[in-house]
């Protein structure tokens, strides 16, 4: 595999960075997998760009990132790191690549370029070697594992909530409503963070997608 680090092409970054992921992501290991959430807007300034954006992006089968910072950094960040993977999961003859190595990529390039990089994510997944597993790498290219993680300018205003409401070894509902209901909250207090709320469950057996419209969210402002 190449060896990781800088970006290559500067260019793609410069000039780039108006749009950016004023957002609400989050994911939680729950026993038997993974559920990650985000809300759907994104803004540009005071302008919102897009009202319905999926920032639910899968990187393997069994692993996705969220982001948030500008769009164009956390892009291609994650455009490298889905062709890195790619790489080590053909290289290793790999069906599941290992969750730990995807955020580990992430991390070096974060870390790498944190000079101009403004870019948080947070690597969710399920492997056969560790299981369920949440990382959260935030701006600078720090690492850490978690058995929850959430991030974005909504994450302020649900921290109390989360560590009040999280327990260890959920069931998959308990895990889908927490994350339902975290993200409504947090939607509901911030201002660049909106649109409808999507999540996906990540299991050994597949991932499952779905959302819950603007009508139906637990929470309003």
């Amino acid at each position: 595999m190449a060896a990781v680090g800088l970006i290559d092409s500067i260019s793609e970054l410069s000039g780039m960075g108006v749009e950016k992921t004023g957002t609400s992501i989050m994911a939680v290991t729950f026993n038997g997998g993974v559920v990650v959430g985000a809300d759907s807007r994104t803004t540009s300034g005071t302008y919102i760009a897009s009202r319905v954006s999926d920032k639910l992006e899968p990187i393997h089968s069994r692993i996705f990132c969220l982001r948030s910072g500008v769009s164009s950094h956390t892009q291609t960040l994650a455009k490298y790191v889905r062709n890195y993977l790619s790489q080590y999961a053909v290289n290793e003859n790999s069906e599941y690549p290992e969750v730990g190595v995807a955020a580990r990529l992430f991390q070096v390039m974060n870390y790498s370029n944190k000079d101009f990089l403004r870019a948080s994510i947070i690597v969710a997944g399920w492997d056969p070697v560790q299981g369920s597993q949440v990382y959260e790498i935030p701006l600078g290219g720090s690492m850490v594992q978690v058995p929850f993680a959430i991030s974005g300018s909504g994450s302020g205003y649900i921290y109390g909530y989360c560590d009040a409401n999280w327990r260890p070894n959920m069931s998959e509902n308990e895990a889908v409503e927490f994350v339902k209901n975290a993200l409504s909250l947090a939607m509901s207090r911030d201002g660049s963070s909106g649109g409808i709320s999507r999540y996906a469950v990540i299991r050994p057996d597949g991932v499952t997608r779905n959302y819950v419209s603007q009508s139906d969210l637990p929470y309003r402002g």
